[in-house]
């Protein structure tokens, strides 16, 4: 398996295909990810057989240290599969596909997708509801023909060999922009969904970036390394759920995170962001605001996202809360987790926020 260091001798035309584990490399009674030395090896057997019908991509691999369950997957884990991306791209490899499991992968999806905007750089992220290998046949390693796996792969396979910029999650025959995807179903192939209608930083990736812009992005992304890698180890994005309760166990809530270090805040409200109002509350949100905290609002809801229709909703961007526009779950979480890593202040997070939002044509207000 060649090494991330050997690959500017390498075709860019090539697959850099990357196994970070999940379903998708489980195998045996009980199922249990396959190491990438049992399992890589396994797969290129069966790319190669399967390669000569079905006309696929030639496929490199990008040595990856990092499997596990992708419902363990920590900021530094994010960081990490960033890095590795980086590294490959530097040296001139432009198209990949990244197999992770899918409790996660609409998280990992959105933050590189982040990570990487104002690139050319084009990634798939994929993964499976069951195991690619039939674990009724131990005597071999055989494709399991009842699986979503080998579908999801061989699509992924030939999006990422069309070449087109930007990072998109391919499951179920379909493939959306990143930032738009979820899970919605918890075992159902058809797992996940996604919509077309993507604004930054999907809008942002450019179809052949030169040679000069791509070093001076490059460059931009050295300097900084070592902070991202420093900030990964303390940020953290938390969240906190709009119930039927009492708006104090709200503030309650908000007020336990004030004496930690800059952080995240999803506030989940209800319908289009509508969140119980309480003086306590404005106050809670208005120290969070002084302290450098981010609170973002998003809705509950699977679709539609949050606006300020209703007074109930409104009156929390009094208080410096940003409204998370149409932006699901996990791409929120994706650019809060970027911003508190690539920048150093919350100001800069927040001109950021502005940015990309401005970019993306979601503002439902001026934040004030």
């Amino acid at each position: 398996m060649p090494s991330s260091s050997t690959l500017s001798n390498r075709s860019s035309n090539t697959i850099q295909l990357i196994y970070a584990g999940g379903t998708f490399g489980s195998y045996g009674r009980p199922l249990a990810p396959l190491d990438a030395d049992i399992f890589l090896p396994a797969l290129q057997e069966l790319l190669t057989e399967h390669n000569q019908t079905n006309q696929l991509p030639e496929v490199s691999w990008l040595d990856n240290k990092l499997i596990k369950d992708s419902s363990q997957l920590t900021s530094n884990d994010f960081v990490h599969f960033y890095e590795l991306l980086l590294d490959a791209y530097a040296q001139g490899q432009r198209q990949f596909v990244l197999i992770t499991g899918t409790d996660t992968l609409s998280y990992l999806g959105a933050f590189l997708a982040e990570a990487f905007a104002g690139t050319d750089m084009c990634l798939v992220v994929t993964g499976s509801m069951r195991p690619l290998l039939d674990s009724d046949v131990l005597q071999t390693y055989t494709v399991d023909a009842n699986s979503d796996a080998w579908n999801n792969l061989s699509e992924s396979l030939r999006l990422a060999a069309a070449g087109e910029s930007g990072v998109k999650i391919s499951f179920g025959g379909e493939s959306w922009p990143a930032q738009t995807v979820q899970k919605i179903h918890s075992h159902d192939f058809m797992a996940f969904t996604g919509h077309t209608r993507a604004g930054y930083p999907n809008n942002s990736y450019i179809k052949q970036l030169p040679d000069t812009r791509r070093q001076h992005w490059l460059d931009d992304q050295i300097a900084v390394k070592n902070d991202i890698q420093t900030r990964a180890e303390q940020a953290n994005i938390h969240a906190i759920y709009c119930l039927p309760n009492i708006p104090d166990i709200l503030s309650t809530q908000l007020e336990a995170l004030l004496t930690q270090p800059p952080c995240g805040i999803i506030l989940l409200g209800f319908g289009a962001g509508n969140v119980p109002h309480s003086k306590d509350l404005a106050e809670a949100l208005q120290r969070a605001y002084e302290h450098g905290h981010m609170v973002v609002c998003a809705s509950q809801c699977p679709f539609g996202g949050v606006s300020d229709s209703y007074a109930a909703g409104s009156w929390q961007y009094d208080y410096h809360v940003i409204a998370g526009g149409r932006l699901t779950i996990p791409a929120i979480y994706a650019r809060l987790l970027w911003l508190l890593l690539r920048y150093d202040t919350p100001a800069r997070r927040r001109q950021r926020w502005t940015y990309t939002v401005n970019q993306s044509g979601t503002a439902i207000r001026k934040n004030r």
